[in-house]
């Protein structure tokens, strides 16, 4: 099995699909802003999630799911900056919380499943 055998490694590669087709319509004067601080979150996810596994150690891999992680939560703050400066619409805004938020969930489900079921490293 490989990190891209993971369904949360699948969905944060479509949450960054979301985030990169959302933020091409942001104020130009936003690109090295926002825009590239939310692209920069969405990516990490996916990119830590593969990092991590293919460390093939269980306390790297906790490590880099704690790394993802923290960029999930990040991106959920810009999200909803970019939501109340009217630079998203509701209906996407929500499209891609609930994609974030599942992902966030499926992180912490995996970090408890490799770490002893502990949430704390």
């Amino acid at each position: 099995m490989t990190h891209k055998d993971l369904i949360v490694w699948k969905k944060s590669m479509h949450l960054v699909k979301l985030i990169y087709q959302q933020t091409k319509n942001f104020p130009k004067d936003e690109i090295y802003g926002l825009v590239s601080q939310m692209r920069r979150a969405a990516v990490s996810i996916p990119s830590n999630i593969a990092e991590g596994h293919g460390r093939c150690s269980y306390k790297e891999l906790v490590r880099f799911l704690f790394i993802a992680l923290g960029s999930s939560s990040e991106l959920e703050t810009q999200l909803i900056i970019a939501y109340e400066l009217e630079f998203i619409q509701e209906a996407n805004y929500m499209e891609v919380m609930n994609l974030n938020d599942e992902v966030r969930k499926m992180l912490v489900s995996l970090i408890k499943t490799k770490n002893n079921g502990q949430l704390i490293n």
